[in-house]
């Protein structure tokens, strides 16, 4: 299984949703970078699920176990490794999804490509639980962005019909793209945050489940950082963000809603400002030519219903080689958009850190 990513700073990310443990190993970090450890525990605390009406009951408390890499809260030079114990396991409750697969998760796929040695208790590896080793280390690279003076952060854009504002894509500040990270739900508009709520207490009523889309901004990426073609920021982004499960989308900027202006109106214009070149407008999301303009960096990730609900839905068995109606068992959320805000401040975090680290070598 591919489940390694990056190119100076690279992570390799282990484990199944019920196995031991779950854990990554980040590779290219610097040594002698100052990590604060409870910082980083009270970041997995919003990933991990809380008991709230909008995530799964099971309890987890995802403190991680650093097995090396720092020393007294200090990166050494050494790849960091850390390490998650699963606790609070009910695997019995996947013991039919090996021969019914469930509509819309990896079930079928997997047991096409690995012939039924895949772990499938809890989805195994294509768990959303293989986002705390992710947020590990994304939250590592949040704090050494900090230290270069970039900002990143997200919140919910989207939850089924209900939308909150979005960040102003030019004008958006360190302190602007935190705040709904301080916030038990992370919405810029409190009031769009309560619909959201609303919206998701009903699909859980109905056995249902809801999707969304997560806007991430970074403020103070330098100019000039990425490459034309390939090595763009807007591929290493996407690369990052669809390597978390659920992600079916990403745009940046404008993105899809580009296509329905003149280029009059989305070019972004220039102006000279104090000396310096200054954009009067970002469509771009900070990004021309797969090179940062200065602009914050802003990108969208569109997240798809959870696929495991209680209403029936039709399968197949495959063992029998015949149709079969699906109820599915265990712990699940009703909607994941949630708590896969941190998670996409994560991937964003280590894809512009590394990306950072790659203009220095050039």
């Amino acid at each position: 299984m591919a489940s390694s990513i990056g190119k100076i700073v690279r992570i390799s990310i282990f484990g199944q949703s019920h196995s031991a443990g779950i854990g990554v190993v980040m590779e290219g970090v610097p040594a002698g970078k100052k990590i604060d450890l409870e910082r980083l525990r009270a970041f997995l605390s919003r990933r991990a699920p809380g008991g709230m009406p909008w995530s799964t009951p099971r309890k987890e408390a995802d403190l991680p176990e650093f097995l090396g890499g720092i020393v007294d809260g200090v990166t050494c030079g050494a790849p960091l490794a850390a390490v998650i114990r699963n606790t609070n396991t009910k695997s019995e409750d996947y013991d039919e999804l090996r021969r019914i697969p469930r509509p819309g998760h990896a079930d079928y796929t997997a047991q096409v490509k690995y012939g039924g040695a895949q772990d499938v208790s809890g989805g195994g590896h294509f768990s959303g639980r293989l986002t705390a080793p992710l947020c590990i280390a994304g939250g590592i690279a949040l704090q050494l962005l900090e230290q270069e003076g970039v900002a990143v952060g997200a919140h919910i854009a989207r939850i089924g019909a209900v939308c909150d504002a979005r960040f102003d894509a030019l004008r958006v500040t360190a302190d602007g793209v935190r705040a709904p990270g301080s916030k038990a739900f992370p919405v810029i508009d409190d009031a769009a945050g309560e619909a959201m709520i609303a919206a998701i207490a009903e699909a859980r009523a109905a056995g249902d489940s809801v999707g969304g889309v997560i806007e991430c901004a970074a403020v103070g990426m330098p100019a000039g950082v990425g490459e034309p073609m390939f090595d763009g920021v807007e591929g290493a982004l996407a690369r990052m963000l669809f390597g978390v499960p659920a992600v079916k989308g990403v745009e940046f900027g404008a993105g899809f809603g580009a296509a329905d202006l003149f280029g009059s109106q989305n070019n972004d214009s220039y102006r000279m400002e104090n000396g310096r070149v200054a954009l009067q407008s970002n469509n771009a999301g900070g990004i021309l030519g797969g090179i940062t303009n200065g602009a914050p960096v802003v990108v969208r990730a569109a997240f798809k219903p959870t696929p495991s609900i209680s209403r029936p839905q039709m399968s197949v068995d495959m063992e029998r080689g015949q149709n079969a109606e699906l109820e599915v068992r265990g712990r699940h959320d009703p909607c994941v958009v949630v708590r896969a805000v941190p998670v996409v401040e994560a991937a964003c975090a280590l894809a512009l850190y590394d990306l950072l680290l790659q203009s220095r070598s050039v």
